[in-house]
């Protein structure tokens, strides 16, 4: 009881305390300025107190509401947000259903789609206007998540990095055991520089031209490297053209094979290619970098990624290196790329004229690039005594591995017995070179 008395009394002294405290500050404030003080009397009596009642309530809890529904995405939307959303869903669906390339397929079009959530804000075309960045912006605290990480795309990061993952994962053992096979690749990327020429005649400038052209090459990276150079307001676009046809080529390129194939040089079977030793396996990186990076200094940065990559697979001495940017560094930038590509595809810039141009142009400079493959075999067959199949001629696009199995499964519907898939990754691999030559050399001409 005592107890219960004592705890009471002390509730009394701090309730009488705050009392006490609270009417010396009302004293204080009241004698600052005679000229000015307030009483808390006339406040109070000089105050419009507004009566909460029911129909105040309800017209706050309105209020409230409709400034929620104002904000929410579905207020928002407009005929240009709702076909972005079913592009990017439509893309996702190839990509998980179909299987269409889906490691870079499925990050596009999920950036695509969060892009064009209305509202959102995780992607501000404007920052990157005119092909600059705005880098007060990001000072400001502006910006959102997606365009942080575009960054690594306007920089070229993500390109560079991808092709060091590409080196490693690429034996060029078929390429150094027939050299023939560079040529190939390089007739392959005659559709690149064939829509540059077709592109300026429709009326694009030189820079959108080549980026346009560039897609000719089926290598996403060296698109999305050249354009953010050249003509980066159509990186959306072109990004996504580049890897929906790069995804496509098991349905593109059979029927353009067969056109300027013969059942006869379908069936033509190559000899076994000679083993290479470690030795050229090791000096082949070393000395095509050289070779290029003098002859043609802006393609150094892919050029140099690509066989760094390759040296430190073939070099044996760091495997744990060379695993990890064949996998981990691999997967995320390429989730980072991606996503941050897919992002560019806006509705405003998406949605034009110019974006059908582009993916009706890109389609010519594909198919140009796989026919000029097939042609440049069946003419030096005219010279050759071991005869090559013309269809490995059609792999020098650079869509590795993919367009290598496509010329095996062609071939095998001749011939079973036709394995052609180690001969067609000579012109393969040959292509991921020749096309950033090919950039190396637009660079040169238009930067």
């Amino acid at each position: 009881m005592k107890t219960k008395k004592y705890f009471i009394l002390l509730i009394a002294l701090l309730l009488a305390n705050i009392t006490m405290g609270v009417t010396a500050q009302n004293s204080t404030i009241t004698k600052v300025d005679s000229t000015i003080a307030i009483s808390t009397t006339a406040v109070v009596s000089t105050a419009q107190v507004v009566p909460i009642n029911n129909a105040n309530r309800s017209n706050y809890i309105m209020e409230s509401f409709n400034k929620f529904v104002q904000s929410t995405g579905f207020a928002l939307m407009d005929w240009k947000y709702a076909l972005m959303i079913f592009i990017a869903c439509l893309l996702i669906y190839l990509a998980i259903i179909k299987q269409f390339e889906p490691l870079l397929l499925l990050p596009i079009a999920f950036g695509m789609l969060l892009s064009n959530m209305p509202g959102a804000g995780l992607f501000t075309p404007e920052i990157f206007a005119g092909g600059h960045v705005d880098w007060n912006f990001f000072a400001n605290g502006g910006g959102g998540l997606l365009d942080f990480l575009y960054l690594g795309v306007k920089l070229g990061i993500y390109p560079c990095i991808i092709f060091i993952g590409v080196g490693a994962m690429i034996d060029f053992g078929p390429l150094i055991a027939n050299p023939k096979s560079l040529l190939l690749g390089a007739a392959a990327q005659l559709g690149i520089f064939i829509t540059y020429l077709a592109a300026i005649g429709l009326g694009f400038l030189p820079r959108e031209a080549a980026s346009i052209g560039i897609i000719g090459g089926a290598d996403g990276p060296t698109a999305i490297f050249l354009t953010s150079k050249l003509a980066p307001e159509l990186l959306g676009p072109i990004a996504v053209a580049a890897y929906s046809y790069m995804a496509l080529v098991p349905v593109i390129q059979p029927p353009i094979m067969k056109l300027f194939t013969s059942k006869k040089e379908r069936g033509i079977r190559m000899k076994q290619l000679r083993s290479v030793s470690k030795k050229e396996k090791i000096i082949f990186p070393i000395l095509v970098t050289i070779i290029v990076s003098l002859l043609l200094p802006p393609a150094t940065p892919l050029i140099g990624s690509l066989l760094f990559g390759n040296l430190l697979r073939e070099s044996a001495v760091v495997e744990r290196l060379s695993k990890t940017v064949q996998n981990e560094l691999m997967n995320i930038t390429t989730i980072f790329l991606g996503i941050t590509v897919g992002a560019t595809a806006t509705a405003g810039t998406f949605l034009n004229i110019k974006t059908l141009e582009i993916l009706a142009i890109g389609i010519v400079a594909f198919s140009v690039g796989t026919a000029g493959g097939v042609l440049l075999a069946k003419f030096m067959n005219l010279f050759l005594e071991d005869k090559i199949n013309p269809l490995i001629g059609s792999a020098g696009v650079s869509a590795v591995p993919m367009a290598a199995r496509v010329s095996q499964v062609v071939g095998q519907e001749t011939d079973p017995g036709n394995f052609l898939l180690m001969h067609a990754m000579g012109p393969n691999v040959a292509g991921v070179i020749g096309s950033a030559v090919a950039a190396g050399i637009l660079l040169n001409m238009l930067a």
